[in-house]
């Protein structure tokens, strides 16, 4: 079902607010962590439908599964924004409250039973999750009671039609742009035959379709496209058949698997010196690979949706957790947090529903601002805003979507890492 333009997004998001879910109760063992006092509701209670005064929020973000690495970046993001937040007086005259949730990934039940807990604290949005599969298999549950969610990494193209009842949106790209850079990199670095190694999800096949378009359409050919099982114990009969083609590029688009399947690619005699390697967001900042020898991936080149995170933000997040090692998806999980809170003094109330309906109008055509102070100080006197955040501008289209944004492209050195500036960024848009 296609996503429902302005008008329709608000009459969804007014017919949202007569639907309620009752919340199955989750496993033990995952509790919800808050940030300020409050009692725990039965785990049966069904979510309000209305707001109560406090702006509830809540994270589905990932504390383990194949996209582990995502979650402290993601979760400092959202922590400095509600920081801020509450340091400049909070919503509406009251301070923001947050549980944190762990999202997991589709191999086991574990978002949606976080997603239970959350509504049974009464969430008024969902920050969440990462993986765009699991946001997948939980929007009908948040939506369907009225409550926002928005991710700050989902870029499935299939997010941008899904019956959202007008509230899901992302501060990440769909990977329409993504694979458009991607693709155009592998062609403008002399890769006339290329092949595609791809976890078979929504995100993996969504991607490799719009690259394979994109390389079609530069004049290059893909030789070979394998869609895998990421959750297989060995990889070797998929690469083979890419090897059988022996193309000039390859791309690895995966999670965490792609260890395994980079293994693979030496073993058979695939290395990156002789052949060009190109790798995404999803397995671009994978620990793993530091622990192979010296100049395993040395030149290969990824896409990383985002602008840079500038310094002095990165210093903020480092005051909220000193371990950080990387930042990706962390502009993007604070974006999500101020414009969501904006969004609600901009509605005057803490609804879901009422949120998703100022959530277009706080990011676009009003006066600039940057932070939420300085936005919520233009509300009070009654002006339009216009947040551009840390991400970029974040201007919303009908759909939820970031109608213009950036992609980053990253090469590896000799020592296996990534650089943490981009080499080049790529500005576009969506539906260009």
């Amino acid at each position: 079902m296609i996503r429902i333009a302005p008008v329709g997004r608000a009459l969804a998001v007014v017919a949202a607010t007569s639907l309620a879910l009752t919340a199955c109760g989750g496993g033990g063992g995952d509790t919800a962590t808050q940030t300020s006092p409050s009692s725990a509701a039965p785990a049966s209670s069904a979510p309000a439908a209305k707001g109560d005064g406090t702006l509830t929020l809540g994270t589905l973000l990932p504390q383990t599964g194949s996209l582990a690495q995502l979650g402290p970046p993601e979760f400092a993001g959202v922590d400095l924004a509600v920081k801020e937040i509450n340091e400049a007086g909070g919503v509406l005259g009251k301070p923001v409250t947050k549980y944190d949730t762990d999202s997991g990934d589709t191999s086991t039940n574990i978002a949606s039973q976080s997603v239970d807990k959350l509504l049974a604290q009464k969430v008024d949005a969902i920050i969440g999750a990462a993986s765009s599969s699991v946001s997948l298999s939980v929007i009908d549950k948040i939506t369907g009671a009225g409550v926002v969610q928005f991710s700050p990494a989902n870029t499935s193209n299939e997010l941008t039609t899904v019956n959202d009842r007008g509230l899901f949106f992302r501060t990440a790209p769909p990977d329409k742009l993504q694979g458009r850079v991607l693709g155009d990199l592998v062609v403008s670095d002399g890769n006339d035959t290329v092949g595609i190694l791809a976890m078979q999800d929504s995100y993996g096949t969504g991607l490799a379709d719009q690259v394979t378009q994109t390389v079609t359409d530069g004049g290059g050919e893909v030789v070979e496209r394998v869609d895998y099982d990421p959750k297989a114990a060995d990889f070797s009969a998929d690469v083979a058949k890419i090897k059988a083609k022996n193309p000039k590029g390859i791309v690895l688009i995966g999670f965490e698997e792609t260890t395994k399947v980079v293994q693979e690619l030496v073993k058979q005699g695939l290395t990156s010196d002789k052949h060009k390697w190109y790798m995404v967001d999803g397995n671009l900042s994978n620990e793993n690979f530091l622990k192979f020898p010296k100049g395993t991936l040395d030149g290969v080149k990824g896409t990383y949706p985002g602008a840079a995170a500038p310094d002095e933000f990165r210093k903020k997040l480092l005051g909220i957790n000193k371990d950080l090692k990387d930042y990706p998806y962390a502009s993007e999980s604070y974006d999500a947090t101020n414009l969501i809170a904006l969004a609600a003094e901009a509605a005057k109330s803490d609804a879901g529903t009422d949120i998703a309906a100022k959530l277009i109008e706080v990011s676009k055509t009003g006066e600039k601002c940057k932070n939420f102070k300085e936005c919520a100080d233009l509300l009070k006197a009654g002006k339009d805003i216009d947040y551009d955040g840390v991400s970029g501008p974040v201007e919303f289209n009908e759909a939820g979507d970031p109608a213009v944004a950036s992609i980053g492209i990253y090469q590896y050195g000799k020592d296996n890492t990534y650089p943490a500036k981009a080499v080049e960024y790529k500005n576009g848009n969506i539906s260009g």
